[in-house]
């Protein structure tokens, strides 16, 4: 007790001690002598060096406001304002609540203002702390685009030293945040004022440079068409980028540039087989993922290179036959290992720290390889414990594994073989059902959607998932504010209803309600109206099926085939709603809800007219199953269609072109016109399709 009390007036005691001398240094920066404050000044340099509770002390004490007025005013010395922009850029070198303080004291206006000086000491100065305050994940990158006169003025500071080079691209490199952003750097001139920097013969200039293009050409189609064309000093800037790519040089500077070059690529302004991505950018970025690297270059070369090949399989293949990939992505779950090289404490601890992000890396990339090509899925799901630890990976408690590895699983989820064996032995229909319970939008989507490829016919997972009671899980994506959401939930009860029972088919009318059902029919998302005609289509199959639904529901069917056909609709999705008459027509009794609708024959027949041969040929198949011989009633069907002049129409597509319209329209033309050739014909099945 003694001690604990003895222990204690010691703390109180230095922490007044310390509180003083923090007084004293904010007191000095009131004296009437401009020579004292100055040495004030000076001597809180010194004392905040590498000293975060002396910073904190002295916000805390209020030094900033005045440390701010003494760099602002006219009056002050030249040396004065510089040392004051010194302090107050080691004072942003502390913790994230130190920028917070600066940037609530209005520092970067200061600073910004103090940048009109025609002094290049204090202009480096004050660039020095406007980048050490910028690269704050703390500060709002807005505040360096409120004032439209700053980014031209930073322009032309960058010939001014290399100091000014170096600050002013670092700033512009972690400012570049949005579209918004790039556009105005474009449009100030950035790409021709900083591209000359690449060859300056400073490496911190040089590596700055880059890493501004970098975030200037991502997903950026006009800067990156730009870029292509760019020479310094009469080499092509891409060519530039590819030096900057050799072995010879630091990885930081050989990995900007691989992003560089995969970015400008991806936008359209570099083909996916010029030889500076196949022989230089994807062989780069495959060497940074092996483990002679750090943890976070390894991280950045795997996702980079997912990025790079995402949309091109040809690269996907080359990638999975370089350097081993597929096996080397192993390690990545098994680092840092047991028997670790690394003996640097310090390392050792941030690695352990951050080895999530080489699993959630890895996971990109695996899912970027499997994205189409069959032989790249097997080889991947064969590496050892592939699959457990996709499973494992979704459920880590960071969402960002659990993203990457659902987003792998969806990729690996469109093979027809892994959803029979590997997807089937892991039963990874299970965790993938635990993660839609709850879960981010972002990753729901993803769960989502691959929920839609295990729920295919062929899928052995689809009928455990079915028992699980997926159904109203699926009808609740459907209501939801995201497209995407409502798409995929959608898409999973159409996958669902494709050749089902009745009672599975009974099951999602029930849970879905026709209110919203029709009112998925109205959704303004032209890929969720797609997917609920789908679901339609497939609900209208088999006889017995198509009669049950639209005898309960047949009247507001027709009034929403009706209010489709009659709008402005893409081809596709009239299409689909002429395939839905045309399942209707199939039904025994559910036909006569066609043929009692004039308005809905005339409209067939105008569509047989169109001038879409996919159009017209749904719209006979509608007319070929509502006069089918076989059936009653056919001759009293066959007698008003010919009276509404379908015989004309049917006669002038058996002359058509398309070979598939003649042949249809021959086998739907109505007994009396063409008589005994349109016996012959009628030999195939009616006409009914599921999606």
């Amino acid at each position: 007790c003694v001690n604990y009390v003895t222990n204690v007036s010691v703390t109180f005691v230095l922490m007044q001690e310390v509180t003083a001398t923090s007084r004293h240094y904010v007191d000095r920066l009131f004296d009437p002598d401009p020579q004292k404050v100055l040495q004030g000044v000076i001597d809180m340099k010194n004392a905040v060096i590498g000293n975060n509770k002396q910073k904190a002390n002295l916000i805390v004490l209020g030094a900033v406001p005045r440390l701010l007025y003494l760099l602002q005013q006219s009056s002050s010395s030249l040396e004065l304002r510089t040392e004051c922009s010194v302090v107050l850029g080691s004072l942003a070198m502390g913790t994230e609540n130190n920028i917070k303080s600066l940037v609530d004291c209005h520092i970067i206006p200061a600073l910004l203002q103090g940048l009109l000086c025609p002094d290049l000491i204090f202009i480096e100065a004050c660039l020095r702390c406007l980048r050490t305050v910028f690269i704050s994940p703390v500060t709002p990158v807005q505040l360096l685009y409120t004032d439209s006169t700053v980014i031209p003025h930073l322009m032309s500071l960058l010939s001014r030293s290399q100091r000014t080079q170096e600050y002013i691209t670092q700033i512009f490199s972690h400012c570049c945040k949005t579209p918004e952003h790039q556009t105005v750097l474009f449009n100030h001139g950035a790409i021709q004022n900083i591209a000359p920097l690449l060859i300056s013969p400073s490496y911190k200039v040089r590596m700055q440079a880059l890493k501004c293009f970098s975030v200037l050409a991502y997903e950026n189609t006009q800067v990156s068409m730009t870029l292509v064309n760019v020479l310094v000093d009469g080499e092509l800037l891409s060519q530039v980028f590819v030096r900057m790519m050799q072995r010879d040089q630091p990885i930081e500077m050989q990995l900007t540039a691989a992003k560089c070059l995969t970015y400008m690529c991806r936008a359209g302004a570099i083909r996916t087989d010029d030889s500076c991505i196949v022989l230089k950018t994807l062989p780069c970025l495959v060497r940074m993922c092996s483990k002679e690297h750090l943890l976070e270059e390894r991280v950045e070369g795997a996702e980079t290179l997912a990025y790079l090949m995402e949309p091109d399989v040809e690269l996907q293949r080359i990638a999975s036959t370089t350097d081993h990939l597929v096996a080397m992505l192993a390690d990545y779950f098994k680092y840092p290992s047991s028997v670790s090289a690394i003996t640097d404490i310090k390392r050792l601890d941030h690695d352990l720290k951050h080895a999530h992000e080489l699993r959630q890396a890895a996971f990109k990339l695996y899912a970027s390889l499997g994205s189409n090509d069959e032989d790249i899925r097997k080889k991947i799901t064969e590496t050892e414990n592939m699959m457990d630890r996709i499973v494992s990976g979704l459920s880590e408690s960071s969402i960002k594994v659990r993203l990457a590895a659902v987003r792998c699983l969806h990729s690996l989820s469109r093979s027809v073989q892994q959803l029979r064996t590997s997807f089937h032995d892991h039963a990874v229909w299970k965790p993938l059902m635990k993660l839609l319970q709850n879960a981010p939008d972002e990753v729901l989507v993803m769960a989502s959607s691959t929920l839609c490829n295990l729920l295919l016919e062929f899928s052995p997972s689809k009928e455990p998932i079915l028992e699980s009671g997926v159904i109203e899980l699926l009808c609740s994506l459907t209501q939801s504010d995201s497209p995407a959401l409502r798409v995929n939930g959608i898409w999973a009860l159409m996958n669902m209803a494709f050749q089902a029972d009745q009672k599975v088919k009974g099951e999602i009318v029930r849970c879905l309600g026709t209110e919203q059902l029709f009112r998925l029919l109205s959704d303004p998302d032209t890929n969720v109206l797609m997917k609920t005609l789908g679901l339609l289509r497939n609900l209208l199959s088999t006889r017995p099926h198509i009669d049950q639904i639209m005898s309960s529901h047949g009247k507001q069917i027709m009034q929403a085939v009706t209010l489709i056909l009659e709008a402005e609709h893409s081809i596709e999705v009239k299409e689909q709603t002429l395939c839905i008459l045309a399942n209707i027509a199939d039904g025994n009794t559910a036909k006569e809800l066609i043929m009692t609708n004039d308005d809905m024959l005339q409209k067939i027949k105008y569509y047989m007219g169109h001038s879409n041969v996919k159009l017209q040929l749904a719209a006979t198949f509608c007319i070929s199953n509502l006069i089918w011989n076989e059936e009653d009633g056919s001759q009293e069907r066959q007698d008003k269609l010919r009276e509404m002049g379908f015989v004309d129409i049917l006669h002038k597509l058996t002359q058509a072109s398309d070979p598939n319209l003649s042949d249809s329209s021959l086998t739907a033309a109505p007994h009396g016109a063409f008589g005994l050739l349109i016996e012959e014909t009628l030999v195939s099945e009616n006409w009914t399709n599921e999606v």
